[in-house]
Parts: C-alpha cells; structure tokens; sequence
C-alpha cells in the first residue's frame, strides 16, 4: 500500500506532471476596454494522434469521504486534461510521472485551496477527480479524437490530508 499525505498544491512541486492553473499568480493584462482583466496562457493544451481536436466540458463530481482510497491511476497519452473548480471547490489531486509503470516512490498527493486548478501533461498517471466538502462543478478542457486515450494502472493508495 501507497500512503501518501496530500500537501498545499504549488506550481513548483507540481511542474513535473503539468501546471498549476491560478489567475492569483499569473501575469494578467487588460482587455475589453479596460473592464475586463485577462489571465492568458495559464496551461499548455496538448491535443495528439489521428483527428484530434480540443473539448471544453463541465463534469459535476460527487464528494469523497477520508481517508481517500484508490485502485488505479489513469493517464491520457494523446492528451493534457485540465481541471478548473467552478466554485471554489478544494480537491485532491494524485499523480506521477508519465511512463508505461509507475514507481510507487514517484506518487504524489497534494491538496487544492479551492481556487486552484490543474493542467494534467499527457502521459501524466493522475487519480479520478476527489471534491471534498461537497459536490463540485469543473470545467474540464481535454483531448476528443481518434484512439484509446484513457489507460489505467491498478495500486493501492490511501492519501489523508496534511496540515
């Protein structure tokens, strides 16, 4: 068994697996005559293989209780699948490197504020989507086309929070 303890997500521990998406840090301009406040670039949309194109989805996850007990990891190798909470939603997030296994040393568990998101890189093997508190709406931008792009890799993972 994996025991993981998820700590504060940060752009710097997470750039291994993608980025961390939070207009609070990112560089921002004016637009729309000066009323609107843009946050541009906040992730890298990887889209690959036969006819891809790029999805904007809304997923509305039910919440998980603790400790959070996995079975598997998934990945997407054909793309990026990015994760933004749509009212201040904290989550769980569970990673490791991209790979055809996964090292049980390399698994990480970090914690969301609830204005986070995430942007998976493709490969990246990352948990299903674990809401805490209460249900959450996501918008979810991810790869549509051609080809399996969903795999998963059984484990045994319980992930508590840390303070």
């Amino acid at each position: 068994m994996i025991n993981l303890v998820a700590k504060p997500l940060t752009a710097e521990a997470f750039a291994p697996f993608g980025d961390v998406i939070d207009a609070r840090t990112s560089a921002s301009f004016p637009i729309n005559a000066g009323r609107t406040q843009r946050h541009h670039d906040l992730a890298s949309v990887e889209t690959l293989g036969e006819n891809a194109h790029t999805l904007i989805n809304i997923f509305v996850s039910q919440p998980i209780t603790l400790p959070l007990e996995l079975a598997f990891l998934e990945r997407h190798p054909q793309g990026s699948q990015a994760f933004m909470p749509l009212h201040q939603e904290r989550f769980i997030v569970v990673v490791a490197p991209p790979g055809e296994a996964i090292n049980d040393a390399e698994v990480r568990a970090f914690v969301t504020d609830g204005c986070q998101g995430v942007n998976y890189r493709a490969g990246t093997w990352h948990a299903i989507q674990s809401v805490l508190e209460r249900e959450g709406e996501f918008l979810v931008v991810d790869r549509g086309g051609d080809g399996n792009n969903c795999d998963e890799y059984s484990l045994d993972i319980m992930v508590t929070l840390g303070e």
